[in-house]
């Protein structure tokens, strides 16, 4: 039995066909369906079922398959365990981040870590919070700079990076001008701007009118926090953004400070703690934690 039968097998099994297969793998179509075949020739069982038009997985095949991708999974673990003790780390590492992420100077970070790891591949996506937490879990995202408004769910581990209240802002002859402080009571009378769900914002807001037996009446969703300030800078509702945006737009905004307990926004490194982490991935975490550290 050898490492590349398996990786064919695997490839097969994925894929669901053969040609397929040796397309994925950059070899011959007859030369996977040969070692395949040896494979199953020393097993002394059939691992596919090549009867139908797509290559299905026999019952054995279906038993045989995790140990396969298992057996290749610890050989590349070999790899990368000798290549990050000799320093040549490489690979790819997959990070995400909110849109309102920018105050914690995510570009320098990224460019820092290139500069030490130029081997690294680097992807960036921006996504709710809710659904990068599920990304890190499942594996797809090795970082995450999420907004938080509850504890990390189980098998995530975070290091805070910026924890500030939320405030209203409305424009000098919108809703509510006239006031430098509003209760929950008194926003849900007025049209809303906040971020959609899933957010840290939302969840934050959501759950501070729910303690009240109210519902807020959200008249504009955007995803990007400096979209809902341009709004009520037109004097179509109040936004409820985080302080330092607010006090950034301060001479164009009237600022009324949220009588609630608690409403704050927190924005937060966080990364996956159980599963594997490939070199790379534990490299990125090391790397950030000591430079929001710093």
């Amino acid at each position: 039995m050898e490492l590349h039968q398996l990786a064919y097998f695997v490839a097969v099994a994925e894929e669901g066909s053969f040609t397929r297969a040796a397309e994925r793998l950059h070899v011959a179509q007859p030369g996977v369906s040969a070692q395949v075949k040896r494979l199953e020739r020393e097993l002394g069982q059939e691992l596919l079922d090549r009867s139908g038009r797509t290559v299905r997985l026999t019952d054995v095949g279906a038993a045989a398959l995790p140990h396969a991708r298992a057996a290749l999974a610890a050989v590349q673990g070999v790899r990368e365990a000798v290549e990050e003790l000799a320093g040549l780390v490489r690979g790819q590492v997959a990070i995400g981040a909110v849109t309102s992420a920018g105050p914690v100077g995510l570009p320098d970070l990224l460019a820092g870590f290139h500069g030490r790891y130029p081997a690294v591949e680097i992807t960036l996506s921006e996504a709710n919070s809710d659904v990068m937490l599920a990304d890190l879990r499942e594996g797809r995202l090795d970082l995450a700079v999420v907004g938080l408004a509850t504890d990390p769910p189980p098998g995530i581990a975070t290091q805070v990076l910026l924890d500030e209240p939320f405030l209203a802002v409305t424009a000098p002859a919108g809703p509510l001008a006239d006031r430098t402080a509003v209760d929950l009571p008194e926003l849900g009378d007025v049209p809303l701007m906040a971020l959609p769900k899933g957010t840290g914002l939302r969840t934050a807001l959501d759950a501070a009118f729910a303690r009240e037996g109210l519902t807020p009446r959200i008249a504009f969703e955007a995803a990007d926090p400096n979209v809902l300030v341009q709004l009520a800078m037109r004097g179509l509702g109040v936004a409820v953004v985080p302080e330092s945006l607010a006090r950034y737009h301060q001479a164009d905004l009237r600022i009324l400070d949220i009588a609630e307990a608690g409403l704050r926004g927190v924005l937060a490194l966080a990364w996956r703690t159980g599963g594997p982490l490939s070199p790379a991935a534990r490299a990125l975490i090391a790397f950030a934690r000591a430079a929001y550290r710093s």
